[in-house]
């Protein structure tokens, strides 16, 4: 995104039903060199109607003023923009601000999650950008800003953007202001240990999901930027000092890939006491059980134990590094997005689960 160029952005501020995108997700349009609509980034519903969108957000870009839409499945006209899925969305576009927009590109490039307030007028955006313990801008008034901030950490601490509803002035009345409170956190972290061929494929498949990838192997030989270019880093070390000294939480996926005692003991030992979301092992089943029984011998208890996914990876028939790189990653997403790893056509009820908390909303930008 260049510097000086206006930008439009829509959000997603109400869905009902099955739609496609949750509360916060975004498009950005950027004005080119002549201020006319230029480079797409993000999304707001997956195709259905970006194009409507897209329109919208160039009126936006040519006049300044904001304004909101609502698409829903448009039975009536066929050639009307709406959701094949049957859901409705409630998109909110406005101009960005400069000041605030670079105050979130830098926050997750420093791996800090960051929060954006804005009030959903008509008139110029309000704002407040928000982290655990700063803040900048304004709504109007010391009591709104401060029952705004406080909601607002609330979402930051779930990782989950969403409306909130308050009186104009701060006050309890909940139908006078409505406030899109958007969570922008850094990626979330996928640990993979062991540079084998698995490993090749999985870190490919782990970036392009949107994690934060880290290969780690103790052996430097095989440890290499070039045998892993999908990696983010790679860390040649032993695992289980990696995982001591690195910063992991509840959205961390750690795999390990090793299948050797010598590696796998201390690093599970460390990992299931550890505050890692999903912990899996990949291995025949024979290694599994002589891996639990070691475990034990090193005073892991069994409920720690029921923490690890092992053999790791979803029943797919996989046979190849790749395929079974694809076994490993469908177990994360299922695991993450609340999802039963059966067919879809054997499933009734929504298709979109509720995500778990600790997925948390990614940059449009």
């Amino acid at each position: 995104m260049r510097r000086g160029r206006r930008v439009a952005v829509a959000a997603v501020v109400r869905t009902d039903g099955s739609a496609p995108r949750a509360v916060g997700a975004c498009l950005a349009l950027v004005a080119g060199p002549d201020g006319t609509p230029g480079e797409v980034l993000g999304s707001v519903s997956g195709g259905c109607v970006e194009s409507a969108v897209h329109e919208l957000a160039g009126e936006v870009l040519a006049d300044g003023r904001a304004r909101r839409a609502v698409y829903g499945t448009a039975r009536d006209d066929p050639f009307a923009p709406g959701l094949t899925c049957g859901g409705t969305i409630e998109v909110h576009v406005a101009l960005a601000d400069g000041d605030v927009l670079g105050e979130v590109l830098t926050a997750v490039a420093d791996r800090r999650p960051v929060a954006v307030a804005t009030a959903l007028t008509p008139g110029p955006a309000r704002q407040v950008v928000l982290d655990a313990v700063r803040h900048s801008g304004s709504l109007g008034s010391a009591r709104l800003d401060a029952a705004v901030l406080d909601a607002a950490r609330g979402r930051l601490r779930a990782g989950t953007s969403g409306l909130v509803r308050l009186g104009a002035d701060g006050g309890q009345r909940a139908d006078d202001l409505e406030v899109l409170v958007e969570v922008f956190a850094p990626a979330p972290r996928w640990i993979v240990v062991g540079a084998v061929d698995v490993a090749a494929a999985l870190t490919r498949l782990a970036a392009f999901l949107g994690f934060h990838v880290t290969l780690c192997d103790a052996r430097p030989a095989f440890a290499t930027a070039a045998r892993f270019p999908d990696a983010h880093e790679v860390v040649v070390d032993w695992p289980h000092r990696y995982l001591e000294r690195t910063t992991v939480d509840a959205s961390t996926v750690l795999t390990v890939l090793t299948h050797d005692p010598k590696f796998d003991v201390p690093l599970l030992q460390v990992a299931l006491r550890g505050r890692a979301g999903l912990v899996g092992a990949m291995g025949s089943r024979r290694t599994h059980a002589d891996r639990l029984e070691r475990l034990r011998e090193v005073g892991v208890t069994e409920d720690d134990l029921a923490r690890l996914r092992s053999p790791v990876g979803l029943d797919l028939g996989a046979r190849t590094p790749e395929e079974t790189a694809v076994s490993i990653a469908a177990e994360v997403v299922a695991a993450r997005g609340g999802g039963t790893g059966r067919p879809l056509r054997e499933t009734r009820g929504r298709i979109h689960h509720e995500q778990f908390a600790a997925v948390v909303a990614g940059v449009c930008a």
